[in-house]
């Protein structure tokens, strides 16, 4: 019993732990046969000490369960293996505990910094969309122009959405799709004859969803970055919802010296659809003398 009781605790308490455990695998070994090799001379000493000091060298007098060396190592090493067994899962199943507590710490603080820069991102849009449409309403007032009240009403119908819908992770499609048409309204204040603009879009569901202000801000876009072409500054924006996906298309005239600095808002866009969207996006950007095109795949 004492021999047994021994070994099992060098074997759990000390082997296992500093040497199995830590991926020691020739020290765990090289440990493990020192410890069967002691432990067996010791069950081989204490049968000899029952033998001699106990039956007084008579083999008939020994206790039966004595007479046998290799039953009594089975024995001992039966229930070494067992205990070490127990204590392997037990540290198994701690280990699985705290993998899974570190990987749920691990969830939570990328949930975080994801929330902070979508945060940082949408604090940037702010002041970029505001200062680009009261550049238009100041032109307006300069003017004295009778279209300044429609325009009003308009930009706050964009800033409602703006202060109040923006802070929301998504919002309707249908949503997104009445602001952009209001940000029209008010660039054909501004660009009178000189725009031309298409926008074709098919009746969304009052289910589907988007991230607000992420078409509005490649609408946006356009219209800052767009030259006149011929007089004209030509834009085209085509939407189509289906079932699987949301399919959004615009274009616009431009110069290549535009295109090389396009702003804040591109780049904010591709790093909210990789924070939002991750693989279940496509966006392709083609720009080439004369023509800036963005083609954008939701699933």
């Amino acid at each position: 019993m004492p021999i047994t009781i021994i070994t099992t605790y060098v074997i759990i308490y000390k082997i296992i732990p500093e040497y199995f455990i830590q991926k020691r695998y020739f020290l765990f070994g090289l440990y493990s046969l020192y410890t069967f090799i002691i432990s067996a001379y010791l069950i081989v000493i204490s049968v000899f000490y029952g033998l001699i000091y106990l039956s007084d060298f008579q083999y008939a007098n020994m206790a039966p369960i004595s007479r046998n060396i290799l039953f009594v190592g089975t024995a001992v090493y039966l229930v070494v293996i067992v205990v070490s067994a127990f204590k392997l899962l037990k540290l198994n199943l701690k280990h699985a505990e705290k993998t899974k507590k570190l990987e749920t710490k691990i969830l939570e603080t990328q949930l975080k910094l994801k929330e902070q820069e979508l945060n940082y991102l949408k604090m940037q849009i702010h002041p970029h969309f505001l200062f680009n449409t009261l550049n238009t309403m100041y032109g307006f007032a300069l003017k004295k122009a009778d279209e300044t009240p429609e325009m009003i009403l308009k930009l706050s119908n964009l800033l409602d959405y703006l202060l109040y819908k923006i802070d929301k992770p998504f919002v309707l499609l249908t949503d997104e799709i009445n602001y952009i048409k209001d940000y029209i309204e008010l660039e054909k204040m501004r660009f009178n004859d000189t725009l031309d603009i298409n926008f074709k879009y098919n009746d969304a569901s009052e289910s589907t969803k988007i991230a607000p202000m992420l078409l509005l801000t490649f609408v946006e876009n356009s219209f800052k970055h767009g030259r006149l072409k011929n007089s004209q500054l030509t834009i085209k924006i085509n939407l189509f919802c289906t079932i699987e996906s949301i399919l959004f298309s615009i274009e616009n005239t431009c110069s290549k010296s535009e295109t090389k600095n396009k702003g804040i808002g591109l780049q904010n866009i591709k790093k909210r659809l990789d924070l939002l969207y991750k693989d279940n996006y496509k966006l392709k950007i083609d720009d080439d003398e004369t023509i800036f095109k963005v083609n954008l795949e939701l699933k």
